[in-house]
């Protein structure tokens, strides 16, 4: 009986170990804000639909999709993308100033608010953008919410600056810095030099750019121009006759035949997603660095290792696979 007992514990201490093993190995959902100027370009609707895809996979939870960009069509196109994933609650945050304000040239936004149901309307029933990040933050574990910014400064700028509200008592700084485990951010990039370049979402808000850069109290995480630009995708969305009435497919499908390409759009903005929620290897390598935003934008290497700066590893194509199937699920 003894010896019965013993192999009974024994097992039970392999059972209790496998279980450990399993849990440790598989991490937690990603807890994550995405931060985007969904209307000049539509590699933003790539990112939120992976974000989407990762969130069914149980990879992440999103707690709030915000819009830097003060265009008219920016909620209401944040809400019809979350409606068509069936999270038509997730709240929706925008900026309330007049810039940055960058309209949609290609007009997919306006055609997928037009087709599809969404329930909010216009910026306007959109809630303030900085009082949505306090809100949240506020409710959140310390060191546990990661914010992707897919756009402009500009809305983290303004909640460094913000002041202790309904939400929390602490000050913008000091909210991120308790409740913000990284900032992982599509923005900046290294040119021909090897030590400077400019980058659009930068430069839309230069002095924002340059708040954020100076002052992020966190980790931070970019995945520079150089590396989207060599990942094309879109052209296997647009070509899936299996996917019907989509909000993505047809914002690719607008988008594409209005810019007369045959190999699909640089997936800039889905680079960050997918480092956000399952981490830069095996998909990167990377290297440390800190970045000083001169007053034309541009940004210059300088002394420093704040900055985790993603390097390319795998092959353009191999990525192309991974981030199409994510924004094809």
């Amino acid at each position: 009986m003894y010896k019965n007992q013993r192999i009974k514990s024994f097992l039970l201490v392999i059972i209790l170990m496998t279980m450990f093993i399993s849990c440790k190995d598989k991490p937690a959902p990603a807890t994550v804000i995405l931060d985007t100027d969904i209307a000049p370009d539509y590699d933003d609707v790539g990112a939120l639909a992976m974000l989407h895809a990762l969130a069914d996979k149980g990879e992440a939870e999103i707690l709030a999709t915000i819009s830097s960009n003060a265009f008219k069509t920016t909620a209401p196109t944040l809400s019809v993308i979350n409606t068509y994933f069936k999270r038509p609650d997730l709240p929706v945050g925008v900026l309330k100033d007049a810039q940055p304000n960058y309209n949609c040239p290609r007009l997919w936004a306006e055609g997928i608010i037009a087709k599809y149901p969404h329930s909010i309307k216009s910026n306007e029933e959109a809630m303030d953008a900085v009082k949505l990040y306090r809100n949240v933050l506020s409710s959140q574990p310390d060191t546990s919410v990661t914010i992707v910014t897919i756009g402009y400064f500009t809305n983290l700028a303004n909640l460094l600056n913000s002041q202790s509200d309904e939400f929390s008592s602490l000050n913008g700084q000091q909210l991120v810095k308790k409740k913000v485990k990284c900032l992982v951010s599509m923005a900046g990039g290294i040119d021909s030099t090897g030590i400077s370049g400019y980058e659009f979402n930068i430069m839309a808000d230069i002095p924002a750019s340059q708040r954020v850069f100076n002052d992020w109290p966190t980790p931070v995480t970019l995945s520079g121009f150089e590396i989207g630009v060599n990942i094309l995708t879109g052209m296997r969305l647009i070509n899936n006759v299996s996917i019907q009435n989509s909000p993505v497919k047809d914002a690719y499908h607008i988008s594409i035949t209005y810019d007369g390409t045959k190999e699909g759009r640089y997936s800039w903005d889905q680079t960050a997603v997918l480092v956000a929620v399952r981490g830069i290897t095996p998909y990167f390598n990377y290297r440390n660095l800190n970045f000083i935003i001169k007053n034309d934008g541009k940004d210059s290497i300088i002394p420093g290792n704040k900055i985790t700066y993603l390097i390319a590893k795998q092959k353009p194509e191999q990525l192309e696979t991974i981030i199409e199937e994510l924004m094809m699920n």
